[in-house]
């Protein structure tokens, strides 16, 4: 229906899966059922999923809904992680033969939120049990916070040929990052802009990102944009 044919569906959700980052992800059919050139992995899963929570939220609702009745049947989510934890509202449960019971789960506490896959386990009480333990242990090792508000001022660098000397650098959004617990203090940003900056300048011109480094490995890349418009300068 959306497509035409099940085909081209299918060459929609790999560019889909491929614009996600999913790299080791390939999809043969529209159902999810067995087949050598239909696969993922636990981090493709996990990426699909924080983006159906980030960019569907209304959607996403549905998966904490533990029950509801239809047609005089009632039907009873299969996600026994929801009966097991008040914080988690999500995500999926799948099974085949050759995948095993499989249950992708999220939780959020104290606006920290978590995403665990597990793939390829005997029963449903393996798959609940793991999800669990995963969720913990994010949780017990892990934390979030916010590094920097909106339009926060990171950088000021020259501008050549402005009506300013100048101009304010930093992000449109606030800017977040996940890291283990107690190693915020040794986080180091590092900012790379596009130079020689050159008036004019609009308002939310890109100008460059920032990485955020932790033990000398990139954890975050943020774009940096213009926070002021600087117009060309007078001779």
């Amino acid at each position: 229906h959306v497509s035409g044919s099940e085909e081209v569906f299918v060459g929609l959700m790999n560019k889909h899966a491929k614009a996600l980052g999913m790299t080791n992800t390939s999809f043969s059919d529209a159902t999810g059922l067995p087949d050598p050139n239909n696969y993922t992995t636990a981090r493709d899963m996990a990426k699909l999923s924080a983006a159906l929570i980030r960019e569907f939220p209304e959607e996403y609702k549905r998966s904490a809904v533990k029950e509801f009745t239809f047609n005089g049947i009632r039907q009873h989510n299969r996600n026994r992680m929801l009966n097991r934890d008040a914080t988690v509202d999500g995500i999926k449960t799948g099974h085949t033969e050759s995948a095993g019971f499989c249950l992708i789960s999220s939780a959020q506490r104290e606006g920290m939120r978590v995403i665990s896959a597990v793939m390829g386990t005997a029963s449903d009480d393996a798959r609940t049990e793991a999800s669990y333990a995963l969720i913990n242990y994010g949780y017990r090792f892990f934390e979030t916070k916010q590094l920097y508000e909106a339009k926060q001022v990171v950088a000021s660098p020259e501008v050549w040929g402005g009506a300013t000397e100048s101009v304010a650098v930093g992000s449109l959004k606030p800017v977040w990052a996940t890291l283990p617990r107690g190693r915020f203090k040794d986080v180091k940003a590092v900012a790379k802009l596009e130079e020689p900056i050159k008036a004019p300048l609009t308002m939310g011109q890109p100008l460059g990102h920032m990485t955020l480094n932790l033990d000398e490995q990139e954890v975050a890349a943020i774009p940096l944009v213009a926070l002021a418009e600087v117009p060309e300068g007078s001779l």
